[in-house]
């Protein structure tokens, strides 16, 4: 009988798909890459048309030698690694490294399964195919487009700027995303305006309903400020609360679709508050093998990286089945379940799913970990209710005429449970209305009283993990492979910090964005990286020549390093002279960068070593204390501003303090753009900056 040998990129496979098979199966592990560009040097010979040079990695050459082994044991050879580009090259470096492409008398093919369940296995057994060398092409090229940006921008940074600086070319536009982002909310200048709600009571009820101010006759009308919160309620004196117009529907509410890699990260950091990185590393387990009591081990969810939302044929059947089972026909979506595609999708491979609908959360409990239960619950959840019908709801939306004012209310009521019975997501909101049903049109309503509010339009919000991988999914930057690796590499790093989910950028990332920026402008732009993996989908589906992509690319990246090196070789970066002195030896100490920004250290180094922290004088007297504010940091480095006398004054604020009272209420005002803003919120209180006045101006006045 043939020996068979099936090689996977992961050990905790091994198990899994061993017991699937006879005794004429061996199954053995690559642990993922076994060959690589070598780190000494940029990895590929320009003269010879950019050909890459491949090394077998540092620690890999005992994994080698044991496939060897199985190699000559065996007659036919099948590469299993994951099913995507990066899976697709590791199957093509495994026959290189191993020789496959010449052994004499060795059948090789290439297989890959969505899911490790013994059907998909079997079936995969049934199809080999050969290695798909524009999906390795494909991989190839990203690989080798990396290695150019951050092999040629890295050195210069550090030769350049001294401060451990480096590049890449995906994580730089992410950096740039989070850095524009925090400039749109240094600019942002808050709005007043006003919230109305009249509270009524319709005579059946003692709870009041809320309606919310709509406007007059020519339409919605916006309160801005006080004094024409004054002049609408000058208009509601006397006024009579009649029922002007009564509305009756339905509303329906869509069941989600399956997730892809980046709705899943996104979900379990908005309901589990698990980083991308956390998730990545669950899912990782529940598709790779969980030990299972009466099950032994089992994978109990489909392939993580995806962008689809495809659900093989049987899975559908089974979990309408399912669903028809546990809460009857009517619960079963006839509807195919789809969404709005952008750009090119990695269709190869299905939605995440569990491997088997009948595996319910309930089930598994006991079996798995606190995190990886509530990760499972939340992949399973989502399928089912993906395969079930949308909630319906009655409506109601009621206009009430109050003199010449309209105010509005509307609510309501679920008449059907859907897909809600399964799962309910992070955005559903109560109504604060009871069901309006008893409303008719010329009902006169009973005022209880007028409740009024101030507030301000909010900036733009910070970026979260999640709303991260959104932007850079929805600009086309990256591939569900990418995004955990991009933001786990700048939080490594120190560009960005994350404090209660938001992501701020440091000012070691501000260094690094600005330098790139204004040297590299095509390697941040986002248009141009999600042009790129226009290009990288394109090689993949074997329209364009990977060559060609990589000659076009380095050329111009390798002339704007030159440029840059110009333009940087007269700068002389000298280290900063502060006003402090060195409590050790006397010298004026100087500024100097480190991983997490500036610090004090002593020239005299290394005769002495005394280094301490570094607060900048913003040249504002703290107004608690009257001694000097200073721009601070939080542990994970977010910027503030502090009192110099902490911990005795404990004086802070996210934004710069002004010497400016608020003739007001008399509390300190802080800059905000071009403006200066009461620091005291139920104030609100906003004036204008006035402008330098230069000496010519005044010699002219």
């Amino acid at each position: 009988m043939a020996k068979h040998l099936v090689i996977v990129e992961s050990p905790a496979k091994v198990k899994t798909i061993k017991k699937f098979l006879g005794s004429s199966y061996e199954v053995d592990a690559s642990g993922g890459h076994v060959r690589d560009l070598p780190k000494s040097q940029m990895g590929f010979d320009v003269e010879n048309d950019y050909e890459p040079k491949y090394i077998t990695i540092r620690g890999k050459g005992e994994v080698l030698a044991k496939l060897r082994k199985e190699v000559k044991k065996s007659d036919i050879i099948y590469l299993a690694t994951d099913p995507d580009r990066e899976g697709e090259a590791i199957s093509w470096h495994l026959m290189k490294a191993l020789k496959l492409d010449e052994a004499e008398g060795k059948k090789v093919y290439r297989i890959s399964f969505n899911e490790i369940t013994k059907n998909a296995v079997k079936l995969s057994l049934k199809s080999p195919r050969n290695i798909d060398m524009d999906l390795v092409d494909a991989q190839q090229t990203r690989r080798i487009l990396d290695r150019m940006v951050g092999y040629s921008i890295s050195p210069l940074l550090w030769a350049k700027v001294k401060r451990g600086l480096s590049a890449g070319r995906v994580q730089s536009v992410a950096l740039r995303m989070i850095c524009d982002r925090e400039e749109e909310i240094s600019a942002f200048i808050p709005e007043e305006y006003w919230n109305l709600e009249a509270r009524l009571l319709d005579g059946k009820s003692k709870k009041p309903l809320i309606a919310k101010f709509h406007g007059d006759k020519a339409g919605k009308q916006v309160i801005h400020n006080r004094q024409e919160l004054e002049q609408v309620l000058e208009g509601l004196k006397d006024a009579s609360y009649v029922v002007k117009e009564v509305k009756h529907g339905e509303r329906t509410k869509k069941a989600p679709i399956p997730f892809t890699t980046s709705t899943l990260q996104q979900e379990a950091s908005k309901v589990l508050n698990f980083s991308t990185q956390k998730t990545m590393r669950l899912a990782q387990q529940l598709y790779e093998g969980v030990d299972i009591k009466g099950h032994g081990t089992i994978a109990l969810i489909t392939y993580l990286r995806t962008d689809s939302t495809r659900v093989a044929e049987e899975a559908d059947l089974a979990a309408r089945d399912y669903i028809e089972k546990q809460y009857g026909k009517a619960f079963v979506s006839q509807a195919e379940v789809k969404r709005k595609e952008n750009g090119k999708i990695q269709d190869a491979h299905e939605a995440i799913r569990p491997t088997d609908v009948t595996l319910t959360p309930a089930e598994m409990k006991d079996a798995l970990s606190r995190d990886l239960f509530r990760l499972y619950q939340l992949i399973w959840k989502r399928f089912v209710a993906s395969r079930m019908k949308p909630a319906v709801y009655d409506t109601v939306s009621v206009k009430v005429q109050a003199g010449v004012y309209d105010f509005s209310l509307s609510a309501s009521k679920l008449t059907f449970d859907g897909f809600m019975t399964v799962y309910v997501q992070e955005d559903e909101k109560e109504e604060s209305n009871g069901f309006l049903g008893n409303l008719e049109q010329g009902k006169e309503l009973k005022l209880s009283e007028l409740v009024n509010s101030q507030h301000f339009t909010q900036p733009p919000a910070h970026y979260t993990e999640a709303s991260l991988v959104k932007a850079l999914e929805e600009q086309g930057i990256g591939r569900p492979s990418t995004y955990s690796p991009t933001i786990t590499t700048i939080l490594a790093r120190r560009y960005i910090v994350k404090e209660n989910k938001n992501l701020y950028v440091t000012e070691l990332g501000e260094v690094v964005n600005h330098i790139m920026k204004e040297n590299f402008p095509s390697i941040v732009d986002t248009q141009f990286t999600a042009n790129m993996e226009y290009l990288l989908d394109s090689i993949g589906e074997g329209e364009v020549e990977w060559k060609t992509v990589v000659r076009n690319f380095y050329p111009d990246l390798s002339e704007a390093v030159k440029k840059a090196e110009k333009e940087l070789e007269s700068v002389t970066i000298a280290d900063e002279v502060s006003d402090e002195l060195c409590e050790v030896c006397g010298r004026n100490m100087v500024i100097k960068y480190g991983p997490h920004g500036k610090f004090l250290a002593c020239p005299g180094f290394p005769d002495c070593k005394n280094t301490k922290p570094y607060f900048e004088k913003v040249g504002v007297p703290c107004p608690k204390c009257g001694r000097e504010v200073v721009l601070k940091k939080t542990k994970k480095g977010r910027k503030y501003f502090g009192c110099e006398n902490n911990p005795e004054c404990d004086f802070m604020s996210w934004q710069k303090p002004s010497v400016e009272k608020c003739p007001n209420c008399g509390s300190y005002m802080v800059e905000k753009g071009n403006k200066l803003l009461c620091s005291n919120e139920q104030c609100g209180y906003s004036m204008a900056v006035k402008a330098p006045v230069s000496p010519a101006q005044e010699e002219g006045a």
